[in-house]
């Protein structure tokens, strides 16, 4: 038990730069609920994975969408475009004209 926490522990350090108790204290700022979904329970460091900052905690369905879209911002609202049934209303730029919204 002590060496599986000893590795969590370490992990955390390496991985994100933050203790367990720094983790522990980030779910507690958030009331324990992910950044995104706040009706689940927030128990993954969500970070930028090119500089390995740290932005919150998320649940694992939002963690593994976020991995997903590779932590694009342009492809997450390009998601959420297409999610509220907009990706495909073309817009009139020219008589006759279409372009379909990026």
């Amino acid at each position: 038990m002590f060496r599986a926490a000893t590795r969590r522990s370490d992990r955390s350090k390496r991985q994100y730069g933050i203790t367990e108790a720094g983790r522990d204290e980030l779910i507690a700022s958030r009331r324990g609920v992910c950044c995104i979904c706040p009706t689940a329970l927030a128990t993954h460091v969500d970070h930028r994975h090119n500089t390995g900052r740290v932005r919150g905690v998320l649940c694992f369905s939002c963690n593994a969408a976020l991995g997903q879209f590779k932590g694009r911002p342009d492809v997450t609202r390009r998601a959420a475009t297409y999610l509220e049934g907009n990706a495909w209303k073309p817009i009139l730029v020219a008589p006759g004209v279409y372009q379909l919204p990026s």
